[in-house]
C-alpha cells in the first residue's frame, strides 16, 4: 500500500511513524539517503551515523555503487520503476557477520503523486545463513538466493509445496526450513519416506491401523496423517508412491479426511503438505506412472532446490560447515590445492555426497590439513568401487576364455583401445555422456555413435 506525506510534514514526523511497524525499518531518499530508523532496526542491526549522510548500499553491504550497479537486484530501483512496493532477498553486514535479510521497500508519495523517500522494512530469514554454520541452510551464491527467496515466501502461506532437484541436494532440509518459517512451526513436522513401502505399509504408515486389522496388527496405531495435524506433512520422494494408493493420497488432500487400516470411523486431519521428489513427474504423467490430478494438487508452488554443481560459490562455505558438523570439536581445514581439487569434481552425490568425502579425509588425515593428496583419495575410492562394481555384475570367463585371452597380443587395436577409453570415462563421469563428449573432445553426436557401434 503506497503512503502519502503531506508536504509540510516534517522528516521528524515520517521517522517517528517508522516505530509503527514491528519490524526492523528505515527512512530512504531517492537518492539511496538514510534518514531515520526505528528502535527495532538498531537493537538489530546498530546505530547509524548521520553525520556523514550514509546510503543504504554502503550500510547493508559495504557497496561503493547502488545494489544493481553491484551486481544484485535494488529494491529502491525497482520500486522506482514499478510505482508499487517491491520485495528483495538480500546479504546484509550486521553485527553478527553476513546474514540473509527479507527486504520489503515502500514508495512514499505527495498528494501530486510525487515520490519523495521510502520505508524499508528488514526481517531476518532465520532458517538460513550466508556463513553461520549452526543454520541448517547454508550458502550466498545466486542459485541458492534465489531458492531462498521462494522458501521466504511461501513459508508464511498453507499453500502446498513441491520441492525439485536432484538426490542429496538437500530437499528434507529445505521441507524443515519451510516449516520452521510458517505459522504451524509450533507443531510437529512429520516425515514419511515414500520409496520403498508397500501398497499395505504405505497405507498403515500414513493412515494408521486398528488392532487385528490384518496379520500381525497387535496393537492400535496412529498414522502419520493424524500426528501431522495442525502442523506440516513432508512427504519424500513422491514419485515412488504405489499407483494403488495415490487415490487415496488424492481424497486425503482434497478432504483431509481418512481411515485408518481396518477401521470404519472416519477421522479428519489439518495440515500443510510438502513434497519433494528427485523424479520428472511430467513424464511419470505422461506414462500413467503418476496420477495427472495428484500431481496438480501437490504442484501448487515448485521450488527448485539446485544441485552442488550449480552453486560451486557455496563450496567453500558447505566445506566449513560440514567439516564443523562432523568433526567432533576439532578444527580441520583444506588446502587451497585440496579445495581447487574438489572445485573440479562434478559431485553427482551433491551434498550427502561432499559429506562423505570429507567424512572420510578426516579419517584419512594425520594432522588438521587435509591436503590434495587426501582429496583425490577419497574420490578415487568411489571410482574403485564404481569399477568393482561393474566387474561384479560382469559374468566371469571360463578357464577357456582366460588360456585365450593370455595368447593375444599386449597391446589392443584401435578400436578396441577407444572402447576401452570411452567405457573408462563414462564411469569415471558417472554415465553424464556430455561431460564425457567434451573430457573426449567429440560432439555428443559422435560419441552416442560411437557407443552404439
Amino acid at each position: 500500500m503506497t503512503i502519502i506525506a503531506s508536504d509540510r510534514l516534517p522528516y521528524g514526523a515520517l521517522s517517528n511513524m517508522l516505530e509503527g511497524y514491528d519490524c526492523p525499518a528505515i527512512l530512504v531518499s531517492v537518492d539511496y539517503q538514510i534518514l531515520a530508523t526505528n528502535e527495532y532496526y538498531r537493537q538489530e542491526f546498530g546505530e547509524v551515523s548521520f553525520a556523514k549522510k550514509p546510503r543504504c548500499f554502503e550500510v547493508s553491504h559495504g557497496y561503493s555503487v547502488p545494489c544493481d550497479e553491484a551486481g544484485e537486484d535494488c529494491p529502491l530501483s525497482a520500486v522506482q520503476q514499478t510505482g508499487h512496493k517491491e520485495r528483495v532477498l538480500h546479504i546484509h553486514q550486521t553485527p553478527r557477520g553476513k546474514e540473509h535479510v527479507d527486504v520489503e521497500m515502500l514508495p512514499i508519495h505527495d498528494h501530486q503523486g510525487e515520490l519523495l523517500f521510502f520505508v524499508e522494512l528488514l526481517r531476518a530469514v532465520a532458517v538460513a545463513s550466508a556463513e553461520n554454520i549452526t543454520s541448517a541452510l547454508v550458502g550466498s551464491s545466486k542459485k541458492f538466493n534465489q531458492m531462498l527467496e521462494k522458501i521466504t515466501r511461501v513459508s508464511h502461506s498453507e499453500a502446498s509445496v513441491l520441492l525439485l532437484g536432484e538426490s542429496g541436494s538437500g530437499k528434507e532440509l529445505v521441507a524443515h526450513a519451510i516449516h520452521q518459517g510458517s505459522q504451524r512451526s509450533n507443531n510437529p513436522l512429520v516425515t514419511l519416506e515414500c520409496a520403498g513401502l508397500t501398497d499395505s505399509l504405505f497405507e498403515s504408515e500414513l493412515f494408521g491401523h486398528v488392532k487385528g486389522a490384518f496379520t500381525g496388527a497387535n496393537n492400535h496405531r496412529t498414522g502419520l496423517v493424524e500426528q501431522a495435524n495442525g502442523g506440516t506433512l513432508f512427504l519424500d520422494e513422491i514419485g515412488d508412491v504405489p499407483l494403488s494408493m495415490q487415490v487415496k493420497l488424492l481424497r486425503l488432500i482434497e478432504t483431509g479426511s481418512f481411515r485408518p487400516v481396518g477401521s470404519s470411523t472416519v477421522k479428519h486431519s489439518h495440515f500443510r503438505l510438502v513434497c519433494a521428489t528427485h523424479k520428472n513427474l511430467i513424464n511419470m504423467v505422461k506414462t500413467g506412472e503418476f496420477r495427472q490430478d495428484l500431481y496438480y494438487r501437490i504442484n501448487v508452488f515448485p521450488v527448485y532446490v539446485p544441485s552442488l554443481r550449480e552453486r560451486q560459490d557455496d563450496l567453500p562455505l558447505l566445506i566449513s560447515t560440514l567439516l564443523a558438523r562432523i568433526s567432533e570439536g576439532k578444527e580441520y581445514h583444506l588446502t587451497d590445492s585440496a579445495l581447487q581439487t574438489l572445485k573440479r569434481y562434478d559431485f553427482p552425490g551433491n551434498i550427502r555426497e561432499l559429506r562423505n568425502i570429507l567424512n572420510r579425509a578426516i579419517i584419512l588425515t594425520d594432522t588438521n590439513l587435509i591436503e590434495r593428496r587426501t582429496i583425490e583419495e577419497c574420490l578415487n575410492i568411489d571410482h574403485e568401487l564404481h569399477q568393482h562394481s561393474e566387474h561384479l555384475l560382469l559374468p566371469h570367463p571360463s578357464p577357456q576364455a582366460s588360456i585365450m585371452s593370455a595368447t593375444k597380443a599386449e597391446w589392443p587395436d584401435l578400436k578396441t583401445a577407444e572402447k576401452h577409453y570411452l567405457a573408462e570415462l563414462m564411469a569415471r563421469h558417472h554415465h553424464d555422456k556430455e561431460k564425457v563428449a567434451a573430457v573426449a573432445g567429440i560432439s555428443l553426436r559422435s560419441l552416442y555413435r560411437k557407443l552404439e557401434s
